[in-house]
C-alpha cells in the first residue's frame, strides 16, 4: 500500500516517499542491462556496448530514462539535502557526470547520422538536468555544460525546420518537450524561438479531439500537453480564452494498466502521472477567479492518486522511469 503523499492543498512529497523514488533511480543509473539503444551505426567500429557509446547515460534501460533518472537524483537531493539518500545521489551524479564522460556524450551526439538522436524528448530532459544543477550551483553544471550547449544547438537548428507539430502520446511529441525546454533554458534567444514555434504550432488550435485519447501506449496526453505548454506562453486572461476554444470539456479519468510487466502497456501508468501534472499546470495558468480551476484540480488529484500507486518498482519495465515522472509531479517542477 502506498504511503500517503498528499499534504493538504499543496500536494507535496514527504522524505520517505522521496527516498523510495531516489532508490529506484539509484538502482538503475549504472545498471547497463537490459538496454534498449537507438543507435545508428556507420560501420563495425560502432558496435560497442552502451557504456562505451554514451558513458554518462547508459543505464536505466535507455538514454532518456538514464538522463531523467539522474535528474530525479539531482532534484530530490536539492529538495531533501539532509535526507539519508542525498549523499548517495550526489555520489551517483559525480560518477556519471565527469569531463571525459560528457566529452564522449558530445562526440556521440554530434556524429554524422545522429541528427534525430533523442530529439526532442531526451534532449529536453537533458536541459532539465542541466537546469537543476545550475540552479543549485552544483559544480557538476560546468561539467555538463558542453552537452547542454550541444543539445540546445541541435534543437535550435531543428525547430525552425519543423513544419508541423508532432501530436502523439510518446517520445516524439512536440508540446511536452517544448515545455521542458522553456522551463530549463536561460538562453533568451532560444526561449524566444520556443515561444514563437509554440504559437505557430498551437495558437489557432480549437476543439482538441479528447475522445481519441488515449492511444494504448501513451504516456503523454497530446491535448493536455499542448494546453500545459500554452499556459507558459500566453498571459492568464488570453490563456483562459484560448483554453475555452481548445478544451471545451475535460472527460479524463485515470487509466488502468492491464500488464505492468509489458514496457509499452506500462506507459499508461506514466500517463496518469503526466496528466496529473499537466492538469495542475493548466489550472495554474488560469486567472485566480476562473470557475474551471476547482474541477480541473479534482480531475488532477484522481490521476495523481492512481499514478503514484503504480510507482512500486516491482517491474523494471516501469521502475526504471516512473519514479522520474512521480518526482516531476510531486515536486511541482513544471509550475512556477
Amino acid at each position: 500500500m502506498l504511503a500517503p503523499l498528499i499534504l493538504a492543498a499543496t500536494l507535496t512529497v514527504d522524505a520517505n516517499a522521496a527516498e523510495r523514488f531516489a532508490n529506484l533511480a539509484l538502482a538503475c543509473v549504472h545498471k547497463e542491462y537490459p538496454n534498449k539503444i537507438a543507435h545508428t551505426m556507420a560501420g563495425d567500429d560502432d558496435a560497442k556496448p552502451p557504456r562505451a557509446l554514451t558513458p554518462a547515460f547508459y543505464g536505466c534501460y535507455d538514454w532518456h530514462s538514464s538522463v531523467h533518472g539522474h535528474w530525479l537524483l539531482a532534484r530530490l537531493a536539492r529538495q531533501f539535502p539532509d535526507a539519508p539518500f542525498a549523499a548517495k545521489a550526489h555520489a551517483a551524479l559525480q560518477e556519471s557526470i565527469t569531463t571525459a564522460n560528457i566529452a564522449q556524450e558530445v562526440i556521440y551526439l554530434n556524429t554524422a547520422g545522429r541528427a534525430s538522436f533523442e530529439r526532442p524528448y531526451g534532449l529536453a530532459w537533458l536541459l532539465q538536468l542541466a537546469a537543476e544543477l545550475r540552479e543549485t550551483n552544483d559544480p557538476l553544471y560546468e561539467t555538463i555544460k558542453p552537452l547542454e550547449s550541444a543539445s540546445i544547438e541541435r534543437l535550435r537548428a531543428w525547430l525552425p525546420k519543423l513544419s508541423h507539430p508532432i501530436r502523439i502520446g510518446e517520445h516524439s511529441q512536440t508540446a511536452f518537450a517544448l515545455g521542458l525546454m522553456l522551463d530549463s533554458t536561460t538562453d533568451e534567444t532560444f526561449a524566444k524561438l520556443i515561444r514563437e514555434r509554440a504559437l505557430a504550432f498551437y495558437g489557432s488550435d480549437r476543439h482538441c479531439p479528447v475522445d481519441y485519447e488515449p492511444s494504448g501506449e501513451d504516456f503523454l496526453s497530446p491535448c493536455l500537453a499542448e494546453a500545459d505548454l500554452m499556459r507558459r506562453v500566453v498571459a492568464p486572461k488570453e490563456y483562459a480564452t484560448w483554453l475555452t476554444r481548445f478544451l471545451p470539456r475535460l472527460p479524463y479519468k485515470p487509466e488502468i494498466v492491464t500488464d505492468p510487466s509489458d514496457p509499452k502497456l506500462a506507459h499508461l501508468d506514466g500517463l496518469n502521472l503526466s496528466r496529473a501534472w499537466m492538469l495542475e499546470g493548466i489550472a495554474s495558468g488560469l486567472p485566480a477567479n476562473d470557475s474551471r480551476r476547482a474541477k480541473i484540480l479534482e480531475i488532477a488529484n484522481a490521476h495523481r492518486i492512481a499514478g503514484l500507486a503504480s510507482v512500486t518498482g516491482e517491474h523494471y519495465e516501469g521502475g526504471h522511469w516512473l519514479g522520474s515522472f512521480a518526482t516531476y509531479l510531486v515536486t511541482s517542477r513544471g509550475i512556477r
